[in-house]
């Protein structure tokens, strides 16, 4: 076992107790996932103190298009980091170097193009997410800042901290996100209220984000960099081309995983379209409420990221027995944080709409809103949580199933079904309608894989 996976970040993948294993993994994480929600939702909470809630469905209106250009970098994060977790458990570090340095350029190709195509087919792509003669405007100067000039760093930046997290750098990957929110928010009112003129808040928040995410890249290449030999990540080719059964382990898991967050974000880019409408009003309060929503996901999120690698390199070096503690351990903390955010979501809702806009209309609504989508939050969780898990696995083909499965047959139809027959509250009790079905599906297939590969406890 050379330096790539030895002292500190060898006991967290084989022989740290799993309860805490997985806490110095996820919680790093965890705290990240946090800080970006924070952050995205600082963007909000400052244009709305604006009170022109034209500005705030502008901004939630981007929201989906900027979080489908962070899916993006599931595939060659997610994909990468997953790969290169099994191959240091099986022992192959070269190979892993090779792996990392393939999904880096992968990373740029992918997003460059989709920057592109935002900015060539910029007017078509606001016009189908609902933007109105009041919103237009904003949402084009929010848009170009962070997805046309600000979607590479954001991807990359991504991508660098799935590599980290995969080599047991949980903490680095952490503390890097952790700083381009905590910056992105200081740097919202300076550049709202002192640096750019009245009118344009939206495009000022935009800028904040693209300059904070620039920071975080170069705080991750100059980390990879200050390595030097420590970790199987690298920038370059050097040791030549990865094998084409890594290539395509990558992309096994990378196109589900960046399926997934695309099928995601157009759930929401659905429901901003099917919301707008019942006017921009509605439109701002669920584009609150969606955001407000994400943070027990966030923290799930993490869960899920933290437990990847772990699941990963027990896998492939055989140690099945501490790959399900891990599994197992998990799903309970993040099904818990579900429930109870249900009950803290339940009692604060008009609060936490409140602290965003003080538009008595847009509370009204978005208070209504957010304690219906909150029950679904358990079974939201429980359905990704198990894509990632056979994303750690390599099972790619599950994985995919699963998510596309998930949005183009239970929740996408949903909305569209309950929007028919109950109007805009048809259209938040979708998720939770949706998810009852999901997770039906995902335990039927979940228990037929563990009892099919003999990993099934006794008791299953």
């Amino acid at each position: 076992m050379s330096a790539a996976v030895s002292g500190e970040n060898r006991a967290v993948f084989e022989t740290m107790p799993v309860p805490q294993a997985v806490r110095s993994m996820a919680l790093p994480t965890i705290a990240s996932q946090i800080i970006v929600l924070i952050y995205n939702m600082a963007d909000t909470f400052w244009i709305g103190r604006v009170n022109n809630p034209y500005m705030v469905a502008a901004a939630s209106l981007v929201l989906p298009v900027f979080n489908i250009s962070l899916a993006l970098s599931g595939l060659p994060g997610v994909g990468g980091g997953s790969q290169i977790s099994r191959l240091l458990g099986a022992g192959e570090e070269e190979e892993a170097s090779r792996v990392s340095a393939y999904v880096f350029r992968v990373a740029v190709i992918i997003t460059a193009f989709f920057s592109l195509i935002t900015l060539a087919f910029m007017h078509p792509l606001l016009t189908l997410l609902g933007a109105s003669g009041n919103t237009y405007g904003y949402a084009k100067e929010y848009a170009l800042c962070v997805i046309v000039l600000g979607g590479l760093p954001t991807v990359l930046s991504n991508v660098m901290a799935n590599l980290l997290r995969s080599t047991g750098y949980a903490k680095k990957a952490g503390f890097g996100i952790t700083m381009g929110g905590i910056l992105n928010m200081a740097l919202d009112p300076l550049f709202m209220f002192v640096l750019i003129p009245r009118g344009h808040e939206v495009m000022a928040a935009g800028l904040a984000t693209f300059v904070s995410n620039i920071v975080v890249c170069v705080y991750f290449v100059r980390q990879i960099r200050g390595f030097r030999g420590a970790t199987v990540i690298r920038f370059f080719r050097g040791g030549g081309k990865p094998s084409p059964a890594s290539v395509k382990s990558v992309y096994n898991v990378g196109i589900p995983s960046a399926m997934a967050g695309f099928l995601f974000d157009l759930d929401y880019v659905i429901i901003d379209k099917l919301m707008a409408g019942y006017g921009d009003i509605a439109l701002a309060a669920v584009g609150i409420v969606l955001k407000a929503e994400r943070l027990p996901l966030n923290v799930g999120g993490g869960i899920c990221q933290g437990m990847m690698p772990l699941v990963a390199y027990n896998y492939t070096s055989g140690d099945h027995k501490r790959m399900k503690a891990v599994i197992r351990f998990s799903l309970l903390v993040g099904l818990a944080v579900g429930v109870i955010s249900i009950a803290l979501y339940e009692l604060s809702a008009g609060l936490i709409m409140r602290a965003f806009i003080a538009d008595a209309e847009t509370v009204r609504l978005g208070t209504d809103f957010l304690r219906v989508r909150v029950l679904a939050t358990p079974l939201m969780f429980a359905s990704f949580y198990h894509v990632h898990m056979f994303q750690a696995l390599g099972e790619g083909g599950r994985a995919l199933f699963l998510a596309v499965f998930r949005w183009i047959a239970f929740n996408i139809p949903m909305l569209f079904i309950l929007e028919h027959f109950f109007g805009m509250y048809g259209i938040v009790w979708a998720q939770l309608t949706a998810d009852v079905f999901t997770v039906t599906l995902t335990a039927i297939v979940y228990h037929r894989y563990m009892k099919a590969h003999g990993l099934a406890d006794k008791t299953q």
